[in-house]
């Protein structure tokens, strides 16, 4: 089996690569080989596609759904924070009415889904997805619970570190963005092959949220800002086959 010994040593000898970020096929990221998209794009039917396509007005997104610590009789376990932020375009510009959808691990590190079965306890207040619209100015607002790190099978010993997932939506399905949002200071951040697929250190950094104390409430939650910037040089890295 690949130890965590071997991938450090492949992560330290793809460090700083130039190129598209985060890299398609990035060996130390075992499944990425397989995953990775491999032939062009193509084109889809817009009409064809808005048949299955996710619902966009506010009719259709209820604000309770941003709220992901009261969907069930008790509370969850666990570090109860707000992570909230701007959606802007390459020049600044804010980016309203978007549909942003987060899912994530619980406190524990487990997944309310039933292909993860690794032994930490599952949370039955807490299921782990929301959604909700981004205002005039951009922002978007989630109440939620901390994520914990879980192992994965990618080699010997290997952990991921705590994140939340985030997809974004245009104006319809085909303009779907995906991307993962991480916590300032985690130790595993060296050790993950998914967060080193991204060679360049200052797009790393624009997956990492920053603690911020005004978005903090007394006695009730710690707040997190993180903007998604969906164009530009500074766009935020989504996953292969998702960017813009």
């Amino acid at each position: 089996m690949t130890t965590q010994a071997d991938i450090s040593a492949e992560i330290a000898a793809l460090a700083g690569q130039p190129g598209e970020q985060p890299r398609k096929d990035y060996p130390p990221y075992r499944s990425s080989v397989l995953r990775h998209p491999a032939q062009e794009p193509v084109l889809a039917d817009p009409e064809g596609v808005e048949l299955w396509a996710p619902a966009f007005g506010h009719r259709d997104v209820d604000d309770a759904e941003a709220n992901l610590t009261n969907r069930h009789p008790g509370e969850p376990i666990g570090e109860r924070m707000v992570v909230t932020g701007r959606v802007l375009d390459g020049q600044g510009r804010p980016v309203a009415h978007q549909l942003v959808e987060i899912w994530q691990a619980n406190a524990a590190g487990r997944y309310w889904h039933q292909r993860d079965q690794h032994p930490a306890p599952l949370d039955p207040n807490f299921t782990g997805a929301g959604r909700c619209l981004t205002a005039a100015d951009g922002t978007y607002r989630f109440l939620t619970i901390k994520p914990g790190p879980y192992p994965w099978r990618n080699h010997g010993n290997a952990w991921r570190p705590a994140h939340i997932h985030f997809s974004l939506f245009g104006t319809d399905f085909t303009q779907r963005l995906v991307t993962q949002m991480y916590f300032p200071g985690d130790p595993l951040f060296d050790l993950d092959p998914i967060y080193q697929s991204i060679t360049d250190p200052q797009a790393r950094n624009a997956l990492l949220a920053a603690y911020d104390h005004e978005v903090t409430a007394p006695e009730y939650s710690t707040g997190y800002r993180w903007d998604i910037v969906l164009t530009g040089s500074h766009r935020t890295p989504f996953e292969p086959g998702e960017a813009p």
